[in-house]
């Protein structure tokens, strides 16, 4: 095995390929011994990973010892190539293809000069929390291919963190019907909105006293459901916006729930509120 071949078991999977591939795109080969197109696929994939000189890392799996790991990836026929970058499953083939389509499948898999850029700006930002250094690098990415989508999505987040909130709607806006249906465009659309409505000026106390002399005061309550979302109280704005569908669907055009739904997507589905809020905004609406 050379430093960008090397075998792989269950037990250091996680670490040679999950890890590894949020520094460098790593083809994982499950194979068997007694597999013939497997000894037709392996000096093909050996020669390339030492021609490409690290620009991608090939870990090789057997797959009768390592059963397990071959089920939770779905592995139904050998030799199966399954690529993974930043951490996930991103592409695969079955079968022994020919060189010619092997190098086909890794230039769809290894990050384009921009791409690369795009990704250590991230990284960057992600290490740094200078979204400013972060844009800059994402300049040079954009000059490298200016069609690159996800340049102008990154640009739009940092452009959100810096509430440069005018010219990320503008970048989002300028993405492809394709592009806008990506989740991370959708959550940065809702987040824009979010501060779109979020209230300036407004007091907390003033509103709870207009809320308590009128429980029907459904502008007092999205004033302040604005006010704590903002604030980063995500219950307590949530409770508000969930009293403005129990009393007034039509209220502002379906404020509540449309702003709930806003808050879902910035979130994520995985936010611990979220799977509770949307039963309880499920009910409302029953």
């Amino acid at each position: 095995m050379t430093t960008t071949t090397l075998d792989v078991s269950t037990a250091d999977f996680n670490d040679a390929v999950i890890e590894a591939s949020k520094s460098v795109p790593v083809l994982v080969d499950f194979w068997a011994e007694w597999c013939g197109p497997c000894r037709a696929l392996k000096p093909v994939l050996e020669k390339l990973a030492i021609e490409y000189q690290g620009k991608f890392r090939l870990a090789k799996v057997n797959s009768d010892e390592n059963q397990e790991l071959a089920q939770r990836y779905g592995v139904r026929g050998i030799p199966n190539v399954k690529a993974f970058v930043d951490g996930k499953l991103v592409d695969e083939f079955s079968g022994a293809l020919p060189e010619a389509q092997v190098r086909e499948f890794l230039q769809r898999v290894i990050p384009s000069p921009a791409e690369k850029a795009r990704l250590e700006a991230m990284a960057h930002y992600a290490a740094n929390g200078d979204a400013q250094a972060a844009l800059q690098r994402l300049a040079a990415a954009s000059r490298l291919d200016p069609q690159n989508e996800n340049v102008r999505i990154d640009c739009a987040e940092l452009l959100v963190a810096l509430n440069e909130l005018d010219e990320a709607k503008q970048l989002l806006a300028s993405l492809s019907p394709l592009a806008q249906m990506d989740d991370r465009v959708q959550a940065l659309q809702a987040k824009l909105a979010l501060a779109a409505g979020a209230a300036t000026g407004v007091d907390a106390d003033a509103m709870l006293a207009r809320i308590a002399k009128d429980a029907k005061d459904l502008d007092a309550r999205l004033q302040l459901a604005r006010l704590r979302i903002a604030q980063g109280q995500h219950a307590e704005g949530m409770d508000q916006l969930l009293e403005i569908v129990r009393r007034d669907r039509t209220f502002e055009d379906d404020a509540g729930r449309k702003t709930m739904l806003q808050l879902f997507s910035v979130l994520g589905s995985d936010h611990p509120l979220v799977g509770d809020y949307r039963r309880k905004l499920a009910g409302a609406l029953n």
